[in-house]
């Protein structure tokens, strides 16, 4: 019999090291599949994924099962996105102004960015509440679950899918 991601995240929270690696071997694939989404790079993600699972035995310890476990550890990651877009939008406003060193170091950024597929591409131009809810359902979750994760109506994940594809229609569009 399979035990249930609340009963081993329950015993991971209680210190049990083999329900934590049994957790995360279950979950792994689709959180990095999501952060990756999140984050628009394979390099991003894997930090983003690295970061979530080493804070991940001290947030288990609030994990009340009151939702599923993929909807909370959804929620983690996209706490963790945020946090750390914020902490690059600061670093990159303080880094303004450093002289040739900084322009090269954008323009490499850009050009890795740029070898991108389309697809990832257009999701990054995405502002942050739209390209949470399109990482969400591209990881196969419906509306209702997506909308338990932000904290959102079912309603508005809809909404919010509808102008996804306005927006990735004019980004398509001008491309041609």
């Amino acid at each position: 019999m399979k035990t249930s991601d609340i009963d081993l995240a329950m015993a991971a929270a209680g210190g049990d090291s083999d329900a934590f690696a049994a957790l995360l071997e279950r979950s792994y694939d689709r959180l990095f599949g999501l952060c990756f989404r999140l984050t628009g790079s394979q390099y991003e993600a894997e930090d983003l994924c690295q970061d979530i699972c080493a804070a991940l035995p001290a947030k288990l310890a609030k994990f009340e099962g009151g939702s599923s476990f993929s909807t909370w550890l959804y929620r983690v990651a996209v706490n963790a996105s945020h946090d750390r877009r914020r902490r690059a939008a600061t670093r990159a406003k303080a880094s303004q102004g450093w002289g040739d060193w900084e322009v090269q170091r954008t323009e490499a950024n850009k050009e890795q960015a740029e070898a991108q597929n389309w697809l990832m591409h257009a999701i990054g131009t995405l502002p942050d509440d739209l390209r949470d809810t399109v990482a969400l359902v591209m990881d196969d979750m419906n509306h209702r679950e997506v909308g338990e994760v932000l904290g959102i109506s079912e309603g508005t994940v809809s909404w919010r899918m509808s102008e996804v594809k306005k927006h990735l229609k004019r980004i398509k569009e001008n491309d041609q």
